[in-house]
């Protein structure tokens, strides 16, 4: 038993130090891509790339809309004037402005997941956060598995037709105050999913979404920096300020 008490002590600490400090380490985001000047006929051509219309051309330059970005790459990967590309992490936005949770919220929350159709990849982001590298218990966030106990409800997937009952339910049975949390391209506008017949355009069409976090998948450290905007721990991102998703059409 003392062998692993030693090899702990030669190990040291090998959680993350955000959010006390910046994260360094390789590998723990995929990053996302940026808008900027770019003469029309281009803009054109790589907005028709984008198979969710993430991108948007206008006069002169192309801009992103990270809530249908689904990191797919076409934007960087086989064209002659690739985007650029930021290593960030800090994606979450507020979509409304909720009032605070209270200070008795800012060390201890509980939360609720619900698979609302994801497709797997974000809610294994999600599992990432109870792992020795993220940890997120020491921030004082915890799952529960009953709307009862939970004070954020966090939503991943576009919601299938079959679960928008469901996931009703389960927000009215939370206690007030709460919050919902909505993970990921699916959740924050449909993804590659919007618009069609079995699901939802995102969990906003279903329920009030007060914090969303964009990517397919997004980072670990993206969605526990969804955590702590929604209990009023860390400021939102910037990255969501051009207004939420309309109705569009899928391109065939």
């Amino acid at each position: 038993m003392s062998q692993w008490v030693f090899k702990g002590l030669r190990t040291g600490v090998k959680t993350t130090r955000y959010p006390r400090g910046a994260e360094t380490a390789a590998g723990v985001t995929p990053g996302l891509p940026v808008g900027g000047e770019m003469d029309g006929a281009a803009a054109e051509a790589m907005a028709n790339r984008c198979p969710t219309q993430a991108l948007q051309a206008a006069p002169g330059k192309i801009a992103v809309d990270y809530r249908r970005c689904i990191h797919c790459y076409r934007c960087v990967r086989g064209v002659d004037h690739p985007l650029d590309w930021q290593s960030t992490y800090e994606w979450a936005a507020l979509r409304d402005s909720p009032e605070a949770l209270g200070r008795s919220f800012e060390r201890s929350s509980h939360i609720l997941v619900v698979d609302a159709g994801d497709c797997g990849a974000c809610l294994n982001e999600v599992k990432q956060l109870n792992n020795p590298y993220y940890n997120m218990h020491r921030l004082g966030f915890f799952i529960t598995p009953t709307p009862r106990h939970a004070d954020i409800l966090l939503v991943v997937g576009p919601v299938t037709d079959h679960l928008r009952f469901a996931l009703q339910k389960i927000y009215d049975a939370m206690p007030a105050p709460k919050r919902v949390v909505a993970v990921g391209a699916c959740a924050l506008s449909g993804g590659v999913f919007a618009n069609s017949f079995v699901c939802a355009k995102g969990v906003a069409e279903v329920l009030p979404v007060d914090v969303e976090v964009p990517g397919h998948p997004p980072p670990p450290l993206a969605i526990l920096h969804g955590l702590l905007v929604a209990v009023g721990r860390r400021l939102p991102s910037t990255l969501l300020s051009m207004p939420a998703p309309a109705a569009r059409t899928v391109k065939p």
